[in-house]
C-alpha cells in the first residue's frame, strides 16, 4: 500500500536552529580532509587555524539564535539559550585546547587532521547532549562526545601513561554508558515515552511512585556521574587525568563537565522535575560525598595534574548544589559555575603545559617551585586559578560558591551550603600549597629531572620539554584567561546576564 504523501514526508529541519551543530560538524570534516594534504605548514598551521575557525563559527551561530527558544527535529532537541550558553563554554574550551594543541606532540603522533577533528567532533556531541530533550538524544550525543574523547587520551602513543589513560577511560566510560542506557530503559519502560515532555506527563499520576522508574532513575544518576566525575563514579579521573595530553586533559576538565551538568539539569528539572522529592536528597548524599571525597584526595597529591583531577571531583559536587535544589536559581548558579570553572581551570592548564615544556619535571609540583621569582607573570595566572578554585574574594570563584550557596540555602539545603563552605576550607590547604611553591620556594636545581612516575626526563609529563620555545599561544590562553578570573570576580554582571537567560529556558522552575 501506498503511503499518502504528508505520511511519507520525513520531520521538518529548522537549518538555521541547527546551525551551530552544523559548523561544528562541517568543520570536522573539513579539518580531516584538509590534514591529508602533504605541506607541513598546511597540517600545522592551516589546520589548527581551520578548527579555531570551527569553533568560532559556532559560537557566532550561536549568538545569530540567542533568545530563540525553539524545538528541533520533532522534538527531539532544543535550541534555547541553556543549550547556546553552553556552547559557548565548550567552544572556548575547544578554542583554548586547539592553542595548547598547537606545538604539543600529540597532534604530530595521531596526524593533526585526525586530532583536531576529533576534537570538534566531541564537541559536536556536547551540543547534542546539552540540547537532547528525548532519552534516544541523551545516548547519541553522550556517545558522540565520548568516543573521540577516548582516542585523544591515547594519542601520545609513544607514551606507556598516555595510552593506559586512553583504555582506562574507555572501559570505565564504556561502564557508565552502559549503565545510563539501562536507566534510561527503565524510565522509558515506566513512562512509556522517551520524549521528556511525554515523561514529565507521565510522572502526575501514580507512575511516580513506581519501582521501574525510581530504579531507572537511580541507574541514570550512576551513568552521568560518571562523566561529571562524581563520587563515588570518579576512579577513572585521576588517572585519566594525569596520563592524557594536557592540552586534552584542560579540554576533558572544562567542557566535558559543562555537558555533563547541561544533561544533568535538562533532565532532572524538566522531564523528572515532579519526582524531586525522590532524587534530591540522594543527589545531595552523592554532593556532599563528592565534596569530601574530592578533596580529601587533593591533600597528599604532588602531580599538578592529578590535584587539578580531584579539584575537579569536588568542583563537581559544588556544582551538583544547583541540581538538586530543582529550582531556577539553581540551574543559573550551575551555569554560572560552569562558566567560571572554565576560566580558571584552563588558566592553570596553561601554566602546566608551559612547564612541561620548560622544564623535565613533567607535571610535578616541583615544576612551578620558584616560578614567582623567575616568571611573574606566568606565575600571575596560576595564582589566580588556585585563589579561585578555592573561593577567595575578588576573584570569579568566589562569585560562582556564592551563588551556589545562595541557591542552596534558598532551596532548603542550607546544610549543604554550609558543606560547600567547609569544603572551601579544606581545599585552601592544596591551592595555597601551589601557591606557596611558586612564590615561597627556590627552584630546583639545574639538572634535576625527576618526573611524577620517578622516571628521569619527562616519563611524567607529556613529553614536550624538547620545545623550549617561548609559546605564544599558550601564553595567551594562561594570561587571558587568568586575567578573566580577576575580572569576572569583580564585574561579574555579563556572567550573570548569560546565567540569568539560560535559568529562563526552564518554563517550569521557579
Amino acid at each position: 500500500m501506498t503511503l499518502p504523501l504528508a505520511a511519507a514526508k520525513g520531520p521538518h529541519i529548522d537549518w538555521a536552529g541547527l546551525s551551530p551543530l552544523l559548523a561544528l560538524l562541517g568543520a570536522a570534516v573539513l579539518v580531516l580532509l584538509v590534514g591529508l594534504l602533504r605541506p607541513r605548514v598546511v597540517r600545522e598551521v592551516f589546520v589548527p587555524l581551520l578548527a579555531i575557525a570551527g569553533f568560532g563559527a559556532t559560537i557566532g551561530l550561536g549568538i545569530w539564535q540567542y533568545h530563540e527558544q525553539k524545538d528541533l527535529i520533532s522534538g527531539a532537541l532544543r535550541l534555547d539559550d541553556m543549550t547556546t550558553v553552553l556552547s559557548f563554554v565548550f567552544c572556548t574550551g575547544g578554542i583554548a585546547a586547539v592553542l595548547l594543541s598547537w606545538r604539543a606532540v600529540a597532534p604530530r603522533e595521531a596526524a593533526h587532521g585526525e586530532y583536531f577533528s576529533l576534537l570538534l567532533t566531541s564537541a559536536a556531541g556536547m551540543w547534542v547532549l546539552v540540547a537532547a530533550q528525548n532519552l534516544v538524544t541523551v545516548f547519541l550525543g553522550l556517545e558522540l562526545l565520548s568516543i573521540p574523547l577516548y582516542v585523544l587520551c591515547a594519542t601520545e602513543m609513544r607514551r606507556a601513561t598516555s595510552l593506559e589513560s586512553g583504555l582506562k577511560y574507555l572501559i570505565i566510560g564504556s561502564v557508565g554508558s552502559a549503565t545510563l542506557l539501562y536507566g534510561l530503559a527503565f524510565i522509558y519502560g515506566a513512562t512509556g515515552s522517551t520524549d521528556f515532555s511525554g515523561i514529565a506527563r507521565a510522572l502526575k499520576g501514580d507512575v511516580a511512585t513506581d519501582s521501574l522508574l525510581l530504579t531507572g532513575i537511580a541507574l541514570t544518576v550512576a551513568g552521568l556521574a560518571f562523566k561529571a566525575s562524581v563520587a563515588p563514579f570518579h576512579q577513572w579521573t585521576p588517572d585519566v587525568y594525569e596520563g592524557a595530553p594536557t592540552p586534552v586533559t584542560a579540554f576533558m576538565a572544562v567542557a566535558t563537565k559543562a555537558a555533563a551538568f547541561g544533561v544533568f539539569l535538562r533532565l532532572f528539572d524538566v522531564a523528572l522535575i515532579d519526582t524531586s522529592a525522590d532524587w534530591a536528597p540522594a543527589l545531595a548524599t552523592l554532593a556532599t560525598i563528592t565534596i569530601v571525597v574530592g578533596n580529601v584526595g587533593a591533600l597528599g597529591q604532588s602531580s599538578l595534574k592529578r590535584l587539578m583531577a580531584w579539584s575537579s571531583v569536588a568542583q563537581a559536587g559544588y556544582m551538583l548544589a544547583g541540581v538538586v535544589v530543582a529550582t531556577r536559581l539553581g540551574v543559573q548558579a550551575t551555569v554560572f559555575y560552569l562558566g567560571v570553572y572554565l576560566m580558571m581551570n584552563l588558566a592553570a592548564f596553561a601554566v602546566i603545559v608551559i612547564r612541561e615544556r620548560e622544564t623535565g619535571l613533567g607535571d610535578d609540583i616541583s615544576s612551578v617551585q620558584g616560578l614567582g621569582a623567575q616568571r611573574p607573570l606566568l606565575a600571575l595566572p596560576m595564582t589566580l586559578a588556585m585563589l579561585g578554585l578555592a573561593g577567595i574574594p575578588a576573584t570569579a570563584g568566589f562569585i560562582g560558591k556564592f551563588y551556589l550557596i545562595d541557591a542552596a540555602v534558598a532551596g532548603d539545603y542550607t546544610w549543604l551550603g554550609v558543606v560547600i563552605v567547609i569544603g572551601s576550607m579544606v581545599s585552601l590547604a592544596y591551592y595555597l600549597k601551589v601557591i606557596a611553591a611558586m612564590w615561597m620556594q627556590d627552584a630546583p636545581a639545574a639538572g634535576t629531572a625527576l618526573a611524577t612516575t620517578g622516571q628521569p626526563a619527562m616519563a611524567g609529563g607529556s613529553a614536550e620539554a624538547d620545545s623550549p620555545r617561548v609559546q605564544i599561544e599558550t601564553w595567551f590562553v594562561a594570561l587571558f584567561f587568568g586575567a578573566a578570573t580577576l575580572f569576572f570576580g569583580i564585574v561579574p554582571s555579563p556572567l550573570f546576564d548569560l546565567a540569568v537567560d539560560a535559568g529562563r529556558s526552564f518554563a517550569g522552575l521557579f
